[in-house]
């Protein structure tokens, strides 16, 4: 393929489809095969991106054919310049994108089974049900809500033995209750 081929395209704004289609022939006969060699260095040769590219670059020419100056020797060098932009293009965008990944290993993650929890508060809630109010009080000051036995002394306005004591014999009467369920804590 001659580099210094030269090409006239057709300068009317109405163009027939006969004139096009000399006109792309043309122009992937005489200048497809270096532009496609240029323009696979510049992908690091992935093959599928410069015939893309090679392609784009075509349909960008045939577009624009009627404003290219007929006086040039050769198009080529204009054909290179759209090919190194549309890479660049490419390449400015991908790196402003996220970058895409498989979400099929997610598929053979455990995922947290919702529904076991779900189950275990209830069971926990029901047993707590069962206890005295006195026993009751002290687990959820302590476990639930996250309290020292100091600060739930405080708070229910008893001693701290006397919630160590509670917490103590609340969570033997929870094992319990749990126990008689068939659940074993």
């Amino acid at each position: 393929m001659d580099s210094s081929a030269t090409w006239h395209p057709n300068q009317g704004s109405h163009r027939s489809s006969r004139a096009d289609e000399q006109l792309m022939q043309s122009l992937y006969r005489e200048h497809a095969g270096p532009l496609h060699s240029y323009v696979l260095r510049l992908v690091d040769g992935d093959r599928h991106r410069a015939e893309d590219v090679v392609q784009e670059t075509l349909v960008r020419a045939w577009r624009y054919s009627h404003q290219l100056a007929p006086a040039t020797r050769s198009i080529r060098p204009w054909l290179i310049t759209v090919a190194r932009r549309i890479v660049i293009d490419g390449y400015r965008s991908r790196q402003t994108r996220p970058q895409e990944v498989d979400a099929s290993p997610l598929e053979f993650m455990p995922a947290e089974d919702e529904i076991d929890k779900a189950l275990s508060l209830m069971m926990l809630s029901s047993a707590l049900s069962e206890l005295s109010d006195a026993h009751r009080e002290v687990l959820v000051e302590t476990y639930l809500k996250g309290r020292t036995v100091n600060e739930a002394a405080e708070s229910l306005g008893i001693p701290s033995g006397t919630v160590k004591s509670r917490i103590f014999y609340g969570l033997r009467s929870m094992k319990l209750v749990l126990e008689e369920r068939g659940v074993r804590p």
